[in-house]
């Protein structure tokens, strides 16, 4: 009799302790988003779309941000400087672009639209801006079995619970005066991780510190690729002018003349196409 009291008690207290732990676990998901529609078009605006084609004076000075969003806390300002200045490095030595610029989130406000733009392009100096958007999900999943050996060993020893971070980074590449967006690309991360209870807002944080580490990696690639892409549409689709400023010469940085090669290409063409009219 005194035994099965016992065992009465214990899964009593086990059952109690169990339920208790539950909820100290976070079930809902985490989310952090900032986009492009919502900082160049706030309220519902609607992007004016005007058939203008954009004039890219070479060489081109760059700057690239992240838009403001919500509940970008994770990320420390530093955190966010070293991700923006590895795309820099990555693209900072085309010939076709002198300078790439890092404007820090404090000069961009929520819902600024191309005004706010604007004044940070001209703060800084720069003909085309790079705005980084975001979006990542973290979804909690307590794991019962992990639950259930926590309440007798610890959660020391036995993974309470688990994470999946989904990271979206995407580049939209602006002209800042006429407003067009150039081209754009994605990068994307998926991380998928456990942690003890008592660690596991520490780990779930270096999760999704990572996630954004990893789609930046997975971005820059893409970003490239586009990059080459908008250069044959210069060429062939003319949705772009090329115009250089005065003293610079493409052709003389290294041979590679880049985008004002293709504009001197489209020039030549012209040409030839009027002599054999003449011609003719």
């Amino acid at each position: 009799m005194i035994r099965k009291s016992a065992m009465l008690l214990c899964a009593t207290l086990a059952l109690g302790t169990l339920s208790g732990c539950a909820t100290w676990f976070d079930h809902n998901s985490r989310t952090q988003r900032g986009t492009v529609v919502e900082y160049l078009y706030p309220k519902g605006d609607k992007p004016i779309l005007a058939p203008t084609v954009p004039e890219l004076r070479l060489p081109l000075r760059v700057g690239i941000a992240f838009v403001p969003g919500e509940r970008f806390g994770d990320l420390s300002e530093a955190e966010r400087d070293q991700l923006l200045n590895r795309i820099k490095s990555a693209f900072a030595n085309r010939p076709y672009i002198s300078a790439i610029e890092v404007i820090p989130s404090a000069y961009l406000r929520a819902g600024g639209g191309f005004d706010n733009l604007e004044q940070a392009a001209r703060m800084f100096n720069v003909d085309v801006v790079t705005l980084l958007s975001y979006d990542q999900v973290q979804f909690n999943d307590s794991n019962r079995l992990s639950l259930l050996y926590w309440t007798i060993v610890g959660a020391y020893l036995i993974n309470g619970d688990q994470y999946d971070v989904n990271t979206l980074v995407d580049a939209s590449v602006f002209d800042v005066k006429s407003r067009n967006l150039l081209f754009r690309a994605p990068g994307t991360s998926q991380i998928k991780g456990s942690s003890p209870m008592v660690k596991f807002s520490e780990a779930s944080r270096a999760a999704r510190s990572e996630g954004f580490s990893q789609a930046i990696d997975s971005l820059i690639p893409q970003l490239d690729k586009q990059l080459e892409t908008f250069k044959v549409r210069v060429k062939e689709e003319k949705v772009a002018r090329i115009v250089e400023k005065p003293g610079y010469s493409g052709s003389r940085r290294g041979g590679d003349s880049g985008l004002a090669g293709l504009g001197l290409i489209g020039v030549a063409a012209l040409l030839a196409l009027a002599r054999q009219r003449r011609g003719g």
